[in-house]
């Protein structure tokens, strides 16, 4: 899943490139504060207990909330293009699948081990 954010963000640093200088240090800067903060919570619930890996997994599903709504803004303003869009859209939505399905996955493990 770090790997996906990863790529990502990789996607991210080449469209924030070539955004219009208007929304560039707006929304463009948004947005790439957004994933920097995605990939560091990933990071970090990678190593801790698994406690504690629910609430940073819930912050990280919070961010991916936050830049589905930011690119499609982007988008919305044609900042970014269709393809460009469904390229980095359809990242954002297979790691949050990936996040629900890791934070559904600890919370039925503690539920068996009680």
């Amino acid at each position: 899943m770090l790997a996906r954010a990863k790529l990502a963000y990789k996607q991210w640093v080449i469209l924030h490139r070539n955004f219009p200088r208007t929304e560039r240090y707006g929304m463009g800067t948004k947005i790439d504060i957004l994933l920097l903060e995605l990939l560091d919570l990933l990071r970090k619930a990678a190593y801790v207990q698994r406690d504690q890996k629910i609430k940073l997994l819930e912050s990280a599903l919070d961010k991916i909330d936050s830049l589905r709504f930011f690119i499609q803004l982007s988008w919305e303003l044609q900042a970014i293009s269709n393809k460009q869009f469904n390229n980095l859209g359809g990242t954002i939505e297979e790691i949050g699948k990936m996040l629900g399905g890791w934070k559904k996955s600890i919370i039925t493990k503690t539920s068996a081990i009680r």
